[in-house]
């Protein structure tokens, strides 16, 4: 962020000269800090950013360092100290206009690396699409709003477009302004299954720049959710007629009609996180869109790293039926074909003499 913000202020520092040189014709100095700011700095940070938000390796991000360092300092006096040639007018000029080859190789190399840099940084988060789909889209969208700002402005730098150079550079602004903003708050965990528990809301918080209080309570009513949900019916239509009174009543909240379903998963090697990943969109979903699924969850087992166990209690037939036909489910099952190498499904029926009275109130939200 605080590269991504250099940048930006650079872009900002060469639009606020280019003002005067629009108004009053550019000048040597005004043709020098506008190519400092749109040409070398803007571009060249936006490529470092790059690297540091999207590449996690140490020796990468120092090798990296090194590399901008040498593309700053050398350009930078290049850029402000060679001789200047040509006539200027009230356009923005391009970098070919005035400069002579030795500038003109210079700034070539910034945006070399920029483009390369971007290159790599999103051939790295493809290959990550596989393991953390929701993450890696979140990665790419972030990288292609800040890489074409960085293309905006190596184009405004090198070719003369008249008014769209003005157009283009408040393209530009406003992809850096997104970028920012979704890489502040990238997608959570909400449960985080393979590291064995779930992390604290102020965690939760810290990762996705918001507040910890709000991300606090958004925790507490996902927890309620992924617990169960019960909708709200009369008294006529949860208790059921009892012709025969001479039989014990049935339990209370009619618990004798509940479904449960245990399905194990036996994944492909290596497709545990990705499986994982679509688990928890799906318990997201069903907590929300499904009233009568009153505990949906999904297990690991610790001694067997290749299972996952989803557990479900489901007021009745009626809402089994209406699970298995949601499009989230659909899906679910469509997007973890490649994850799971076998499935087994065991049906339960939640008897009377299992139900207690206690149940009802552990499936109600907290």
């Amino acid at each position: 962020m605080v590269v991504w913000t250099v940048s930006a202020a650079s872009a900002a520092l060469a639009l606020s000269v280019a003002f005067f040189g629009v108004m009053l014709d550019f000048s040597p100095l005004t043709f020098r800090v506008f190519q400092i700011g749109v040409g070398l700095l803007g571009p060249l940070m936006l490529g470092w950013g790059a690297v540091e938000y999207a590449l996690a390796s140490p020796r990468i991000r120092f090798g990296t360092r090194l590399v901008v360092t040498t593309l700053t300092v050398v350009p930078l006096v290049i850029l402000a100290t060679d001789r200047l040639r040509g006539q200027y007018g009230d356009s923005y000029p391009a970098m070919s206009q005035h400069y002579d080859l030795i500038p003109a190789t210079a700034l070539g190399l910034v945006h070399t690396f920029v483009v390369a840099a971007f290159l790599g940084c999103g051939a790295t988060v493809a290959l990550r699409a596989r393991e953390r789909p929701r993450f890696a889209r979140h990665q790419g969208t972030v990288l292609g709003l800040a890489g074409t700002a960085a293309v905006v402005e190596v184009l405004v730098s090198r070719v003369q477009l008249g008014i769209l150079d003005q157009l283009l550079l408040l393209a530009a602004a406003a992809c850096l302004w997104t970028a920012v903003t979704l890489a502040l708050r990238p997608p959570r965990e909400r449960r985080t299954r393979r590291r064995g528990g779930r992390r604290a809301p102020a965690d939760d918080a810290e990762t996705a720049g918001g507040d910890p209080d709000e991300t606090a309570e958004a925790y507490d009513e996902q927890e309620g959710a992924v617990w169960g949900k019960r909708r709200r019916r009369s008294a006529e239509e949860d208790r059921e007629p009892q012709e025969d009174h001479d039989g014990p009543p049935p339990p209370a909240g009619g618990n004798a009609r509940m479904r449960g379903i245990i399905t194990i998963y036996t994944l492909a090697e290596g497709r545990g996180d990705t499986f994982d990943d679509y688990a928890d969109e799906l318990v997201e979903e069903v907590a929300r869109r499904e009233a009568d699924t009153l505990l949906f969850t999904c297990h690991t087992v610790g001694n067997a790293p290749s299972q996952r166990i989803t557990y479900a209690i489901y007021r009745d037939e009626l809402a089994v039926e209406e699970h298995e036909q949601q499009p989230h489910v659909v899906e679910f099952a469509r997007q973890t074909s490649g994850c799971v190498v076998a499935t087994n499904v065991i049906e339960l029926s939640l008897a009377g003499g299992s139900a207690t009275e206690n149940l009802p109130g552990l499936l109600m939200p907290r």
